[in-house]
């Protein structure tokens, strides 16, 4: 028997390629038969991919189907790549490709429908325990019936983004342990690929690094008597032993799972920073024992695929060194010794150049004696094909990280990326989906004169203007 969302996931198709197929009898003579075509196909694998929100997931009663996916292994650095799962079109990508079509632009039909079409993530962002359970299972029946691997991000801490455009999250440490309790039983023994809390990490509550400096993120509460006083709960300590729990439950519930943990982007923490910070997150405190499999790097964010493997082979290098018990152990914790992007000699920006560079990696392997860089990561690749965006015009804060324009979708998502520390490219924030209402910084406003003076959409929303150019300007190219 067919679920409710097989059926109305049948409507939606139906709609959809009956908007397609009005398009392919009303196609004036001066389009190309080739463009057309493609166009048409293209849409027309999209639409019958909502119907397969039905293969798996629910039964007729609701209860889950229980779909294996194991033979389909992970195969990081061999010569065999996973198979990584197709979410279900965005609505908001179907509707837009439909009227592409509609109004005869064949040729960016074709583009956006090529996007929909890439394995991408899919994103568990709140919910009770059971909710998160119930969803997490019915995407893991999805891909099993494709035997492939889905890509999942667990994005529910306490403070999310610290109050931004992505605020939200769990309310307290025992609330998290519950849902990702519920999200690790979701996933049960089959295989996925698990991001764990983009900018968990990065955006630490009353953090201060390991310079001594004190970082800006400080959410607060209004006390009894109307003053403002630190959040509860909102520190460090329960910050890491948030992630330390969650790597350690996964590693339980869901052994098969192959967990990342945040480590930002190649122009975020410094590289001994983050180094820190990963190590910290990745050992059971108890035990010592190692939790996860790596780090991911460039989430949601538009830094180069070589600017990303730089810095991440950066940050494995000085895990080695500081973990290194050799010679009476004295590399031990002295992760402030890593020399990082950020050249002193230019004011402390960011410097890839291959002079640089050079002297970083040199310097950190002059402290590594006998170690090797083992830790592996992946990136984040859906938005990082034009690289990062510099504004030609001076804002407040131009919030580059926030729907940046004349971006494009970068390299396709694998699992045989040639490097040996880069386990895969990802698409782990999806393209098309906004980032939140950015403002550019500017007191009291709600538009972005980056987008022509419109409010963007909420995070995580469609956002047609911005998923077109993503598809248009994509490098290298979809079609």
């Amino acid at each position: 028997m067919r679920s409710t969302a097989q059926r109305n996931a049948e409507t939606a198709t139906d709609q959809f390629n009956g908007s397609v197929h009005r398009s392919w009898r009303g196609t004036e003579k001066g389009e190309t038969t080739q463009s057309r075509r493609m166009a048409i196909g293209w849409a027309a694998f999209l639409g019958g991919s909502l119907a397969l929100l039905g293969c798996g997931g629910e039964g007729a009663d609701g209860a889950a189907v229980e779909v294996s996916a194991t033979d389909d292994p992970l195969t990081f650095a061999t010569a065999g790549a996973t198979k990584l799962f197709v979410p279900p079109p965005n609505p908001g990508a179907v509707k837009q490709i439909a009227s592409l079509i509609k109004a005869h632009d064949f040729k960016n039909a074709a583009r956006l429908t090529a996007l929909e079409a890439t394995p991408r993530a899919v994103w568990f962002t709140d919910g009770g325990p059971r909710d998160v359970e119930k969803a997490v299972r019915k995407t893991m029946a999805a891909a099993a019936c494709e035997h492939r691997v889905p890509v999942l991000v667990a994005y529910n801490l306490p403070y999310r983004d610290c109050a931004q455009y992505s605020a939200g999250g769990a309310t307290d440490t025992a609330a998290y342990k519950a849902w990702i309790d519920g999200f690790a039983k979701g996933i049960g023994k089959d295989k996925a690929i698990v991001i764990l809390e983009p900018d968990g990490l990065g955006l630490i509550p009353y953090n201060t690094d390991i310079f001594g400096a004190a970082e800006w993120c400080k959410p607060t509460v209004t006390a009894a008597d109307g003053t403002q006083v630190p959040a509860p709960g909102a520190n460090p300590d329960e910050r890491y032993a948030q992630l330390q729990y969650a790597g350690g439950v996964l590693g339980t519930k869901a052994p098969n799972a192959t967990v990342y943990f945040d480590s930002t982007n190649s122009a975020w923490l410094g590289v001994g920073e983050a180094a820190y910070r990963l190590h910290r997150a990745t050992h059971d405190p108890a035990t010592g024992a190692a939790l996860g499999r790596g780090f991911f790097l460039n989430a949601s964010n538009y830094r180069t695929t070589d600017e990303a493997i730089q810095y991440g082979t950066w940050v494995s290098m000085c895990t080695a060194f500081a973990t290194n018990p050799d010679e009476g152990g004295w590399r031990l914790g002295n992760f402030g010794w890593c020399a990082s992007q950020y050249n002193p000699a230019s004011g402390h920006g960011v410097d890839y150049t291959p002079a640089y560079a050079a002297s970083v990696t040199a310097q950190i392997q002059g402290l590594m004696g006998a170690a090797v860089a083992k830790l592996p990561f992946v990136v984040d690749t859906g938005r990082n094909g034009q690289g990062a965006w510099a504004p030609a015009a001076s804002y407040p804060d131009a919030q580059v990280w926030c729907n940046a324009p004349g971006r494009g979708v970068g390299p396709r998502p694998t699992t045989t990326t040639g490097k040996a520390l880069a386990d895969a490219y990802l698409w782990i924030k999806v393209p098309g989906e906004s980032d939140g209402s950015c403002n550019r910084g500017v007191a009291g406003s709600t538009i972005d004169p980056e987008w022509g003076g419109i409010v963007d959409p909420v995070a995580g929303a469609w956002f047609p203007q911005q998923a077109l150019q993503l598809a248009q300007l994509a490098n290298p190219p979809l079609l």
